[in-house]
């Protein structure tokens, strides 16, 4: 057959390369996994602010590479996704170097050295690229650049940095060094970077082989979204999901709800994202994470606070790639067809044990279902509407209601008890997630305030008013909620 060679145009190319959609810090990120790859042991993400001339560099102390690997690292696409790969290679498609660089540069300098070998530089200039309408992989560096390059090198002599020059964003006419406004968004890049890589890298930051990670100089601390070592969490049995000639790992995690956590716990359990974008699987590949809180498109399953719990992780092999369909940017994924049942399954229990934490935190399920003389207030969700009506058989309420008997004392305390009772737990289980700040009747648990005795004492009165003899009487005030946590005269 006759043909065409229909080589792509240089300037297209690299607008595309351009627009894949990287945020910063997942750019970054792909930088990190070349650096990982080489083995690296220290990894250094520098944040420079010098206005329009402010630069990014990733400084590692890796293999290196030789002049000719440089060029081949530096050619778009010079190796597929099928290319043969080390066990420690967190690659795919061959593009991520550039990629990564073109979404947030308009020059990329990379200056490698092996072990007791001379350095090597090599520089795309996009500006040159769209002039010339020419792939020209630039010999050495500009003054400016060479500048930046001494200033980081490795005092090991050897390893990698890539250095972002003319930042998108950064590099326009009106952006001087004394913008204190972008200055202040430049570090906030930094901040966030820092929090990303934290988690995406966090199985390398820990063991005996764990990388030093720094970004500006401050050690970047892992994030564990399963929170392993709190004595609170839950683990479902972790399943091994065959998959071809492999098996994709998969172990579901419900984290403790937030009574059990100090406010520090509660806020960095969190995540980078928040408590509801943070729920679902996350996927790793090589212990590298892919996608962090996502239900998978799982047939009617979506972000509801009442899972917040629940987190699930999925390792699967690198030689799977393409049956999850893992991006340019590694960054998504969509399970294998034949897997969608066996996690479809594995998310709806873990979905419920979620919501079973938070439905018991408190009680909770008795609020809603339980004796009536306990609780002040009934929640609940009759043909899916939630109702919260006051408990007409509490005692105090019955007092209130009995015709001669609505003293003000009763009625006061029957308001102070409704006050210091509302249901927001309940409601929570209803409708969004256990947090941290939910009001502690009469302050908390320990010893009763002079507010708490008194609607103690009324109730205790109309108890043994309505038949019970006092130690009856003082034994329900035990088990009665917000007395239960409360230390009064019915305590002893």
């Amino acid at each position: 057959m006759t043909y065409d060679i229909a080589a792509p145009e240089p300037a297209g190319m690299v607008a595309s390369l351009s627009s894949l959609g990287y945020s910063l810090p997942a750019a970054i990120a792909d930088l990190v996994d070349n650096s990982i790859s080489v083995e690296a042991r220290n990894i250094d993400v520098e944040f420079a602010w010098a206005g329009r001339d402010s630069w990014i560099a990733v400084v590692d102390d890796g293999w290196g590479m030789t002049a000719e690997e440089l060029v081949t690292a530096m050619t778009v696409a010079a190796r597929g996704p099928a290319t043969s790969r080390s066990s420690t290679d967190l690659g795919r498609f061959g593009v991520g170097l550039k990629s990564a660089s073109f979404s947030q540069s308009r020059q990329l300098t990379v200056a490698t050295a092996k072990a007791r070998g001379a350095w090597h530089t090599r520089t795309w200039d996009l500006d040159v690229v769209e002039e010339t309408g020419e792939w020209r992989l630039l010999h050495g560096a500009d003054d400016a650049t060479t500048a930046v390059l001494d200033r980081v090198r490795t005092a090991v002599g050897h390893g990698t940095i890539v250095l972002w020059r003319r930042l998108n964003g950064y590099h326009g006419g009106d952006v001087s060094e004394d913008d204190e406004r972008t200055q202040k968004q430049f570090y906030a890049e930094a901040a966030r970077t820092e929090s990303h890589l934290g988690m995406v890298f966090a199985r390398f930051l820990t063991g005996s082989r764990r990388r030093n990670l720094r970004v500006s100089g401050t050690p970047v601390e892992p994030w564990d979204p399963f929170m392993g070592n709190h004595p609170s969490i839950q683990r479902l049995p972790m399943e091994e999901l065959p998959l071809g000639g492999s098996s994709v790992r998969v172990e579901a995690f419900i984290l403790p709800s937030a009574h059990r956590l100090t406010p520090e716990e509660y806020g960095r359990a969190a995540g980078p994202q928040g408590w509801l974008d943070q729920q679902g699987f996350y996927v790793y590949r090589r212990n590298r994470l892919i996608l962090a809180g996502d239900w998978l498109g799982q047939r009617g399953m979506r972000r509801e606070e009442k899972y917040n719990l629940a987190r699930i992780a999925v390792d699967i092999p690198a030689e799977t790639d393409a049956e999850w369909g893992v991006d340019v940017r590694k960054s998504s994924v969509v399970p294998p067809v034949g897997l969608r049942p066996h996690l479809h399954r594995i998310a709806r229990r873990a979905r419920a044990k979620a919501a079973d934490v938070l439905r018991h935190r408190g009680q909770v399920a008795a609020r809603t279902h339980g004796d009536p003389l306990s609780y002040a207030w009934n929640v609940r969700r009759p043909d899916g509407r939630v109702t919260c009506k006051i408990n007409r058989s509490h005692p105090l309420v019955q007092a209130a209601l009995r015709p001669g008997g609505n003293s003000t004392a009763d009625v006061r305390a029957l308001i102070r008890l409704l006050e210091e009772t509302v249901p927001v737990a309940a409601l929570r289980v209803m409708h969004e997630t256990d947090t941290s700040d939910d009001p502690e009747p009469f302050g908390g648990p320990g010893p009763a305030d002079e507010a708490a005795t008194e609607v103690a004492q009324r109730i205790y009165e109309s108890l043994v008013s309505g038949g019970r003899s006092p130690a009856a009487a003082r034994e329900r005030l035990r088990t009665m909620p917000p007395f239960d946590q409360l230390q009064g005269f019915w305590s002893g």
